[in-house]
């Protein structure tokens, strides 16, 4: 693939704002200067990501990742840098570049090319949802008549249709000039044949085509809904939904549909509504429920459930009245604790369901079944133990055992000392002898759970950082650069320790100053060679020191330097004045004049005069 011409990336970072990147997957709220959310990269409570408008930099301090807008898109959306940057000129339609060797359209990457791929089949079953013909009065018809939505619905969402034939799909994508990688990973065709000259077939056949969306509106995949024109031969004929299978842009469990929009319209009123379909979150758009969002045909995951609690930690959770509804809420409930999500389920009526009672209610259906909403512990007290007045003491015990399964789940002691009072009352229950129970519940759980290893080193909090004098002296040279040249006179390159990462960058870095090639701080990637080395920059670019007296902090860090490349030569002489000190010659007495001499020189490292 050309590369990317290096002026056309720097480009594209000075015209991109990272706050326009970062918001449209966390949610950021104004801290000082710069905004803070929750970490896209770890599960937490307090909010330790930050992002500086000034530098265009993030940092996360719960996982210690840190850069700018191009790092950002590579690290949540797992792209490589290529992909990252055209991934980011696309949606901010700036053109890019290329060397000498190709034309971009033809050297896309496999992602792009992937995401370009979906938008253009979504276009073409939408184009046969409004054929002026016998099959689109049909599938229009069933839309109308049968599910009752109007026509601007099926436009908003681009509602289409796989005709009982396929649509030529395959020959559409063919005509665009896709390439064969991206027509065997689409998930929209089976391949037959051989791997190099295979056929293709479509996989979706006399379906109503509902896109599915990721959460910064790209199509990535596809729910197809059965019809009485779904052909016999199709292999899933018996299924009344089927998805896209997974491929390099769609996995299940970390999709929820229409989190694009909804995202934008959730507040501390106004919470995510989970509900389990794509139909009913078509459903509850159109009367106005414009918080809803829906799973992809499985359960909600741990992955769903912190990328909810970005954008808001509350969600109502609107149930089914069957069975199945509640043990799928069930097993919602341990997972959202540990996600630190709070969930209130709003219960239908038995065998009535979501899109049939807004269909006939509207919206203020939902405004009834919030008044007689069930909080988490609750809902799962009633679910276990519905009437918990008639239950024998070893009925109350075994459901004790259940609630204590999700209760363990939240990390906070107050938390749980809250959930335990209401299962308490709830199943009345003496307050104290169930958190007896908890706790015996916990004893005997960890008693068989695996031990962890006491002698495992701690990791850093901050992984990539290292607290050293190389690190401050790296400080000095992007943040006040006028000390690059004085250091780089003074300490020399043999003095500086370069089995650690900082230890290698500040002697490329010094090398710069000493050759008059140091491109300042704002250019400062083209020294720099990986991915570990740009978060680890980024960091420090982020993290501007308050020093006072910066010519006291590099005269430290060359004393250390200068210390640290002394103490093991002093060793060495040492343990050789130990194995020859039987000896009657005078080699010890050299080797001990020696190391004074060393020890004189370490205790006189160089110094820089202020430049302050």
């Amino acid at each position: 693939m050309p590369a990317i011409k290096p002026n056309s990336i720097r480009e594209l970072k000075e015209r991109i704002s990272i706050y326009d990147v970062v918001s449209q997957s966390v949610s950021l709220k104004r801290a000082g200067s710069s905004f803070k959310g929750l970490s896209p990269f770890n599960d937490e409570k307090t909010p330790s990501f930050f992002i500086s408008p000034d530098k265009n930099l993030f940092k996360c301090f719960s996982s210690g990742k840190a850069g700018d807008i191009i790092t950002f898109v590579m690290e949540t959306e797992r792209l490589t840098f290529t992909e990252a940057v055209e991934n980011l000129s696309k949606r901010f339609n700036i053109e890019l570049e290329y060397e000498e060797g190709g034309r971009p359209h033809e050297d896309r990457s496999l992602r792009q090319e992937l995401f370009d791929l979906h938008e253009f089949a979504a276009e073409h079953y939408h184009q046969f949802f409004l054929a002026q013909n016998e099959e689109g009065d049909f599938i229009r018809d069933y839309w109308v008549n049968d599910r009752s939505f109007p026509l601007d619905v099926a436009e908003n969402f681009k509602i289409g249709f796989a005709p009982p034939g396929g649509g030529n799909l395959d020959s559409a994508l063919r005509q665009k000039k896709f390439s064969l990688a991206a027509l065997q990973q689409s998930g929209l065709l089976y391949a037959r044949g051989t791997e190099s000259n295979p056929t293709f077939r479509p996989r979706f056949r006399g379906r109503l085509m509902i896109p599915i969306r990721d959460h910064q509106s790209r199509v990535i995949a596809f729910t197809a809904r059965q019809l009485s024109i779904t052909p016999v031969d199709d292999p899933s004929r018996e299924a009344k939904y089927i998805n896209s299978p997974e491929t390099p842009i769609f996995i299940k469990g970390n999709i929820l549909f229409n989190l694009d929009r909804a995202r934008l319209r959730v507040t501390p009123d106004n919470p995510f509504l989970l509900v389990e379909g794509q139909l009913d979150a078509i459903r509850c758009h159109q009367v106005g429920l414009t918080t809803a969002i829906a799973p992809q045909g499985t359960g909600i995951t741990a992955h769903q459930l912190s990328l909810i609690r970005r954008y808001e930690p509350q969600i109502e959770c609107l149930l089914d009245g069957d069975d199945a509804g509640q043990k799928a809420a069930l097993r919602m409930l341990p997972i959202a604790l540990k996600a630190n999500v709070e969930v209130r389920f709003l219960i239908l009526p038995p065998k009535q369901d979501p899109d049939l009672l807004l269909k006939e209610q509207g919206a203020p259906a939902l405004d009834k079944l919030r008044k007689t909403s069930l909080k988490a512990i609750e809902f799962a007290a009633k679910s276990i133990l519905p009437n918990p007045s008639k239950a024998t003491p070893q009925e109350k015990a075994h459901a004790c055992e259940q609630l204590f399964a999700i209760i363990e789940q939240t990390e906070s002691d107050v938390a749980k000392s809250g959930l335990l009072d209401e299962a308490s009352k709830l199943l009345n229950i003496n307050h104290r002898a169930i958190e007896a129970d908890f706790q015996r519940y916990l004893k005997t759980k960890n008693k068989y759970s695996r031990p962890t290893q006491q002698t495992e080193k701690k990791k850093s909090l901050f992984p990539g950082r290292f607290l050293s004098a190389e690190e401050d002296l790296l400080q000095l040279c992007l943040h006040f650069e006028e000390f690059g040249n004085p250091l780089a006179q003074t300490l020399h390159h043999e003095w500086i320790d370069k089995s650690t990462l900082p230890g290698q960058l500040l002697d490329r870095f010094l090398a710069e100053f000493e050759h008059e090639n140091w491109p300042g701080i704002d250019d400062v990637e083209q020294l720099l060679e990986t991915p570990e080395e740009r978060s680890y920059i980024s960091s420090l670019i982020f993290d501007k020191p308050d020093w006072e007296e910066p010519t006291k902090r590099a005269n430290e860090g060359i004393r250390s330097i200068f210390s640290q490349f002394y103490a093991p030569k002093i060793e060495e002489i040492e343990l050789e004045i130990a194995t020859k000190q039987e000896t009657f010659d005078d080699e010890p007495i050299f080797l001990l004049q020696k190391k004074i001499e060393l020890k004189q020189l370490q205790s006189k490292p160089p110094q820089l005069k202020s430049l302050i």
